[in-house]
């Protein structure tokens, strides 16, 4: 199982491509916030921080085994404005699992770019990496996030109450997922829209 995408993966609006070193400005707008990774795995990033993994983990250009992640940099096909980033990881070979994440700028919310983008990830995951299963896992407290899931049509399959330390707080753990025979179906797939 791997995954060499064609670049740009293109969407109605949208552009998704590898992040490179030149987008340590753009990506520092929403991922140097406090507010933004408030509920995400990661304190708010430094140009010092982000910049060796721009060289590094971040600039992957496809998936070509277990344990990889591959983040795609969104763009607004009108503009060419980095306005969020979506990840794919390849979690696991032997049950063809992944697992989706997104973080984008506040700017832009409520557009339904995040759904776009995170379709265009899903279709990528189940078509070309050929998964059967793929996740996400959110902070209780994220409601948008939670609805964003929601849209793209995966299910809450679990709440795990106050089960870890988040940031020095007890916090929820939401994991929603979808299964490739399930994503011909959702709302978001690429097909429903021609």
């Amino acid at each position: 199982m791997q995954l060499l995408p064609e670049y740009p993966v293109v969407t109605p609006r949208l552009r998704l491509r590898p992040l490179t070193p030149d987008d340590v400005d753009a990506l520092l707008s929403y991922r140097g916030r406090a507010d933004v990774c408030r509920y995400l795995p990661f304190e708010p990033m430094t140009r010092d921080s982000l910049l060796p993994r721009l060289h590094g983990d971040l600039s992957l250009t496809g998936i070509t085994r277990q344990g990889q992640a591959l983040t795609l940099g969104v763009e607004l096909a009108g503009t060419g404005r980095l306005i969020g980033d979506v990840v794919l990881f390849f979690r696991s070979l032997e049950h063809a699992g992944g697992e989706l994440g997104y973080v984008f700028h506040p700017e832009v919310a409520g557009h339904g770019y995040a759904a776009e983008a995170s379709a265009a990830v899903l279709e990528l995951g189940f078509s070309q990496l050929g998964l059967h299963r793929v996740i996400a896992r959110i902070d209780g407290r994220n409601l948008a996030s939670r609805r964003l899931a929601a849209r793209l049509g995966m299910r809450q399959e679990a709440h795990f109450v106050r089960n870890e330390v988040f940031k020095g707080e007890w916090s929820d753990e939401i994991v929603f997922a979808m299964l490739a025979e399930e994503w011909p179906a959702s709302p978001r797939h690429p097909g429903r829209h021609r």
